[in-house]
């Protein structure tokens, strides 16, 4: 049996709806159709499926969404904590699920209406869990206040600006603007346009430096590499696939690491990926990073090793994750620019890139970084 999940797993289908603020439809709904395409992209029936894997914050029941799509019969499901943090964790649940052979072909989903439901960027319910209560009577009642307590330790270390974050935001919106599937297509930005946005949490972090809030649903299909060469599509392969967690962590309110100026869950996360794979930075060349805000980005880049610490203003600002520069990142426009659909949009990018069906396509994608903070995998070519 494998040690480790190193070429264990591929992905076989990918189906998404479209990315709107109103999708006028439930989420259970929007699940079904995402699912429904990745599916048929995978050549498969619903009938193939006998594994399921998603969010404990997703709303779809899964006998319910199994009843809406003719799943006859489930050997294996699982859901991953959190939100954008537990991205990967699903895909980490669905490969080592095909690989211990408890199921033969998973589906992998995340549907909400964001937007028009609940708004996940508005203060939260003091009766949300316990922990929250450590923090809500200080004012910590949203994601954008809470991340911002980490994120200004980074910019004193460092000495940056939020004029430095907002380079990174130009790049996302240049990158959406030539994406068809982009919330905001034809709608690039300038420095300034961000410059000019409305603080949201001063000094660190303007409107242009949050993720959107959206509506929509994505879906993935992962089986074994012998069962993905019969499919309809060139299978993507799993190269490796990693989460960290660390004692005192915390996935919002995460105070309590010795420097909060270094992502520590995230440089973990790398140096295991590095090792599973026997690759590096240099080996890919093309990256999708979660951004529920800018700032992460910068530390992302840095705990990755495409740069080294503190350097991270400067490697974004010289162009370098752009299309055509040393590690194109988030081609498709990310969080910020395409939808945040929880990250799962830009693990199917990452997919995308490397079949060469990306409405930006990087040339040459044979190695695609998809990295989620705590937790990271690299996709190839099968």
């Amino acid at each position: 049996m494998a040690r480790s999940l190193h070429d264990q797993a591929s992905i076989v289908g990918i189906g998404q709806t479209e990315f709107s603020k109103n999708s006028g439809r439930s989420e259970l709904q929007l699940a079904a159709e995402a699912s429904l395409a990745a599916i048929r992209d995978a050549g498969l029936a619903p009938s193939d499926i006998d594994g399921m894997a998603t969010f404990t914050l997703d709303s779809s029941d899964e006998l319910l969404l199994m009843r809406a799509l003719g799943i006859q019969e489930v050997n294996y499901w699982s859901r991953a904590p959190f939100g954008g943090a537990g991205a990967n964790t699903t895909i980490m649940q669905a490969a080592a699920a095909v690989a211990s052979g408890a199921a033969k072909h998973m589906l992998v989903w995340r549907a909400f209406n964001e937007r028009s439901g609940h708004r996940f960027g508005q203060p939260q319910d003091p009766g949300t869990t316990v922990g929250w209560n450590w923090y809500l009577p200080f004012g910590l009642d949203t994601p954008a206040k809470i991340y911002s307590l980490t994120f200004q330790r980074y910019m004193d270390r460092y000495g940056f600006t939020n004029e430095d974050f907002g380079h990174y935001p130009v790049v996302a919106r240049k990158h959406a603007a030539t994406n068809p599937a982009a919330w905001f297509y034809e709608r690039p930005i300038t420095l300034q346009d961000h410059q000019d946005s409305r603080w949201i949490v001063e000094p660190i972090l303007r409107l242009l430096d949050c993720c959107q809030e959206s509506d929509g649903g994505v879906a993935l299909v992962i089986t074994t590499p012998e069962r993905a060469k019969d499919l309809a599509k060139p299978p993507v392969a799993i190269r490796g696939i990693v989460d960290s967690q660390l004692i005192h962590g915390h996935v919002m309110f995460n105070y309590y690491q010795d420097d909060l100026s270094r992502y520590e869950e995230n440089y973990r996360a790398a140096n295991r990926l590095w090792e599973m794979t026997g690759l590096g930075p240099a080996d890919m060349q093309v990256a999708t990073l979660y951004e529920n805000f800018s700032p992460i980005v910068f530390m992302q880049l840095e705990g990755y090793g495409f740069c080294e610490p503190g350097e991270s203003v400067d490697f974004v600002k010289e162009g370098h994750i752009e299309l055509g520069g040393q590690i194109p990142v988030n081609p498709h426009g990310g969080l910020l620019g395409e939808a945040y659909i929880h990250g799962v949009n830009n693990i199917l990018e990452g997919v995308r890139q490397i079949r060469g069906e990306a409405a930006n396509q990087v040339e040459g994608a044979e190695h695609a970084l998809v990295a989620g903070g705590r937790g990271g995998m690299v996709l190839g070519k099968a």
